[in-house]
């Protein structure tokens, strides 16, 4: 009978997700602005991964690209390093619910693509995955894959699977893996699945946007929870960000009244220093647009309403700047 509730669990979860692909918008919809925080590109997945067991700095274990892939199976570097991983952050459960290691990395790192939660409050944690099955909680580009794992996520995992993920990230140390500079150029890139990647030694101009790119891409792609980025970011932007971050003409309005003064949370409320610039930006027109309506979005919807593409730009640069 177990078995039987969980395909009908899983088939429900399938129906959610494919409804809400169906009542897409496109990557045409959203501001020109802020493209560079939902890249996607379904077709770099094309060859093969290589089965050949490889090695990374400062680890002692083996694994290949095909087992870094492996979404079932989370590959773990540093064992030594945190605490036993719960079946669904090592394993997840197939044949619906993925490895939350997998897309957040053993550490809670993550990277541009998805969320760093090593450190947030487990009950945060808990609320987010009831937002997110409840619908509450959605992408302002809702075709783009990992906000629909995430609600698939949510729609399979028991409450008990969700506590344990919740509590093992929690305890885990937030770590400073983007390194913020200001520029008027950017490495050239090409676009691979969700994220910047390095093309080339070349350089392309910068403009209003940020480009965020793993240092070493094949580290990120192995799934090393300690693979740095590099956020290029608009010259001007970390002055005029922490500005728009301590709002001082509108206190009311600074983030510290919420998130501490320094930013890095307050009981149930959510760090939001030293996080991907990419990830920010998304939750933050998220925010704007009431695509993300859960809990205490309409404490952050007047704020984020009041932003512009280029001030959300210089917001989430300053903020990534900061020390987790």
């Amino acid at each position: 009978m177990r078995d039987f509730r969980h395909v009908i669990v899983g088939l429900l979860a399938l129906v959610v997700s494919t409804l809400l692909l169906a009542q897409t918008n496109t990557a045409k919809d959203l501001p020109a602005r802020l493209s560079w925080a939902y890249l996607w590109d379904e077709s770099a997945h094309s060859q093969p991964p290589d089965p050949q067991p490889m090695q990374i700095p400062g680890s002692t274990m083996k694994f290949s690209m095909q087992q870094a892939r492996n979404m079932f199976s989370t590959v773990d570097w540093f064992p030594e390093a945190h605490p036993v991983m719960p079946a669904v952050v090592a394993f997840g459960r197939k044949p619906d619910l993925r490895a939350c290691g997998g897309c957040h990395r053993v550490e809670g790192t993550a990277g541009a693509d998805s969320a760093s939660i090593a450190g947030l409050p487990a009950a945060y944690i808990v609320q987010q995955m009831a937002d997110f099955k409840s619908g509450a909680r959605r992408s302002a580009l809702q075709s783009r894959p990992p906000e629909n794992l995430m609600t698939l996520a949510a729609q399979v995992a028991t409450d008990e699977e969700i506590q344990a993920a919740a509590k093992y990230f929690s305890e885990l140390k937030p770590r400073q893996v983007v390194r913020v500079i200001e520029s008027d150029t950017a490495p050239t890139t090409t676009i691979v699945r969700y994220f910047y990647a390095r093309q080339g030694e070349g350089q392309e101009p910068l403009g209003p946007r940020i480009v965020e790119v793993p240092d070493d891409f094949d580290q990120y792609e192995l799934h090393n929870p300690r693979a740095t980025f590099t956020a290029y970011v608009p010259k001007g932007s970390l002055t005029k960000g922490r500005a728009l971050v301590e709002s001082k003409a509108t206190p009311t309005m600074a983030c510290a009244v919420c998130h501490g003064a320094d930013l890095r949370g307050v009981g149930v409320i959510p760090s939001i220093a030293g996080r991907s610039p990419s990830y920010l930006a998304r939750q933050l027109y998220a925010f704007k647009i009431g695509t993300r309506n859960g809990t205490n979005a309409a404490l952050m919807k007047p704020v984020a309403e009041r932003f512009s593409e280029d001030d959300i730009v210089s917001v989430v640069a300053y903020l990534a700047s900061l020390a987790p």
